[in-house]
């Protein structure tokens, strides 16, 4: 009898093979990649020692293709073709390049989905080929250091990106031949970092204050099961506005005027940078730009940036008031991003949450760390310790209907992953294809919302309106990534989408999004009204026309000409009318107004079923 070996789900087959995985920390400005060894996660370092790779790639004339130090070195002198900060651009389209212009002193072009792409000597770039030269090149110094091809990685993402967005960091990740176990949003990815999941339950607030971006994420656990309460941020606001702030204050000193070239600019903003670092372990910096020569103290670095911080405790008593949680009730407080080494943001920080905040790991390194533990329990070495990670949709999806309207399937902040299910119906006689169009937002209409896919379901048997079932199911999977598909109940007939989009939302977006939600919601529910009522005008236009049209030997002739006046009525106030109230009024009185006319047409169908039968033949049937 042959014997056949098992194993734990997820667990090598054989305990001494050991597969290996890491996690990696895809950062807009630097990138990192970390392993587990000996139970404890460390990043990677490369040939010269450093852990940080700039995301930076340049494009080369020759061909060539720089990542990292050497691709930076190149920004000054050949800007166009040494591309940074990609990752913004990842999920989103063309319409969103004029709002981030400004930092991204770019050529575009873009294809026909609508995704934008860098011009550059070697041709027109995406953002998710740029993305995937930095995962590349972390994925081959994580192969050196190890010997072996990778079996996986778990790569993270903010909290904030949305369904687009997740879906280009995984295509850049499928571009780079990156095998990717599971998108792990940062703010988890550093509590599990501080070993926070080991804990019985309770609540965490991750502070995530980066150069580019700042986010506060409030998570609850409980027995192992993370999930994410409310997320919030400002992801225009982190380190390089200090860097600004300090930069102008030097201006004032030396008395430049408010408009200095580019080259004065750098200068400046290098020698900012320069004394705010100095500054997190000194009481004050001497600074010496050009032939001028000043001294920057703690207390006046905390004059120029104290605005900012605050602004980032604004952000957080919003996610604090989302998420319904007090301030008492939050356990440990948790600093990630190298703009956290600043001494006021930790003094600031644990004043606001009345605690100390935890500063024992290195903020720039924790999230990778906190991916390399998760990546290692998901590739199968460490089955015993899996950890359930329920993270929230952070805007709501739903489907067009009828007059431009939007049905919510699945509300923000519903936990993933998750699948819902509604049933629509068509809306025409004979009506065999239905367009469904997936949106995504807050607002009561369709316009309002961003548009996330279509497609069409084909093959309905041809029905009287409304007969029709048209199931349709929307499913997001553990890494946030929308599936839809839709069913016809009777016929079984089928179609589905797995949403590619081109382009995503950004948090600032987001947050616009639900702003305008709450700020609309009066007028939005009037419009929603109105277009229902719309709708129903039409419906009640059109069977009724139709009628008219097959029966009218049933009625009068003064009686066809009123019922026909008071359809084209109707459709005429149905163009001009915009009070809900006054047409929902006209709907209701043609509709009573053709009452006998319905009466009369539903006796003569029983007539005509009848006709030929006897009594004794309709009793036996």
């Amino acid at each position: 009898m042959a014997l056949l070996q098992i194993s734990e789900p997820g667990a090598s087959p054989q305990p001494h093979q050991r597969k290996q995985a890491v996690g990696i920390d895809l950062g807009t400005t630097n990138s990192l990649v970390a392993l587990v060894r000996s139970g404890s996660a460390e990043v990677l370092l490369d040939e010269d020692g450093r852990a940080m790779l700039p995301s930076v790639v340049h494009y080369g004339k020759d061909g060539s293709r720089l990542v990292g130090a050497l691709a930076s070195h190149l920004a000054v002198s050949d800007p166009l073709n040494t591309l940074s900060s990609a990752k913004r651009l990842l999920g989103r389209g063309m319409a969103d390049i004029h709002s981030l212009g400004a930092r991204l002193p770019y050529d575009f072009d873009h294809d026909d989905g609508g995704m934008p792409k860098f011009r550059t000597c070697q041709g027109a770039v995406s953002p998710i080929q740029v993305s995937a030269e930095i995962l590349r090149t972390l994925s081959e110094r994580a192969e050196k250091a190890l010997g072996v091809m990778l079996d996986g990685a778990v790569i993270t993402v903010p909290a904030y990106f949305d369904d687009a967005q997740r879906q280009a960091t995984k295509d850049a990740a499928t571009l780079a031949g990156i095998k990717v176990l599971r998108l792990l949003n940062e703010p988890t990815a550093a509590a599990i970092a501080y070993g926070l999941d080991r804990a019985d339950e309770g609540i965490i607030a991750v502070y995530d204050l980066g150069g580019g971006t700042f986010d506060i994420s409030v998570l609850k656990l409980t027995k192992g099961v993370f999930q994410v309460l409310a997320t919030g941020g400002d992801s225009a606001l982190g380190g390089d506005d200090f860097d600004r702030a300090i930069a102008d204050w030097i201006g004032e000193q030396m008395g430049l005027d408010l408009v200095i070239d580019p080259a004065q600019q750098r200068q400046l903003l290098v020698s900012a940078r320069a004394a705010k670092e100095s500054l997190t372990t000194s009481e004050s910096t001497l600074i010496n730009v050009e032939d001028w020569q000043g001294q920057l103290t703690r207390e006046q670095l905390a004059l120029l940036i104290e605005p900012m911080i605050e602004q980032t405790l604004r952000a957080c008593k919003r996610a604090l008031r989302d998420a319904r949680v007090d301030i008492q009730s939050v356990n440990d407080i948790v600093l990630v991003g190298g703009s956290t080494r600043t001494p006021l943001v930790n003094t600031r920080v644990s004043e606001f949450f009345g605690r100390a905040a935890r500063v024992d790991l290195d903020p720039d390194s924790v999230v990778a760390f906190g991916a390399a533990l998760q990546a290692e329990v998901l590739i199968g070495n460490q089955s015993g310790k899996e950890r359930l990670l329920l993270d929230v949709i952070p805007l709501s999806l739903g489907i067009e209907t009828m007059g431009g309207l939007i049905e919510k399937i699945i509300h923000r902040n519903t936990t993933i992953p998750v699948s819902k299910a509604q049933e629509f119906t068509t809306f025409k006689n004979g009506q065999t294809v239905m367009a469904i169009h997936v949106l995504q937002g807050e607002r009561e209409l369709a316009g309002d919302c961003r548009s996330l896919a279509r497609f069409e379901l084909r093959d309905i048997p041809p029905m009287v309106a409304g007969g029709a079932k048209i199931r349709v199911t929307y499913q997001v999977d553990a890494d946030g990534l929308l599936s839809v598909s839709a069913r016809e109940v009777v016929s079984k007939v089928e179609s589905r989408i797995e949403v590619k989009p081109s382009y995503g939302l950004g948090e600032n977006e987001i947050t616009q999004m639900l702003k305008d939600s709450f700020s609309h919601a009066r007028d939005d529910m009037a419009a929603r009204a109105l277009r229902e009522q719309q709708v129903e005008a039409d419906r009640l236009a059109e069977d009724l026309s139709a009628a008219l049209d097959h029966d009218q030997h049933l009625l009068e002739l003064s009686e066809a000409q009123c019922l026909r006046m008071a359809v084209a009525e109707l459709v005429e106030l149905r163009g001009h009318c915009s009070d809900h109230n006054t047409l929902a009024q006209q709907v209701k009185a043609l509709s009573k107004a053709s009452e006998g006319f319905a009466a009369k047409r539903m006796d003569s169908n029983i007539k005509s079923a009848l006709a030929g039968h006897t009594l004794d033949e309709i009793d036996q049937d």
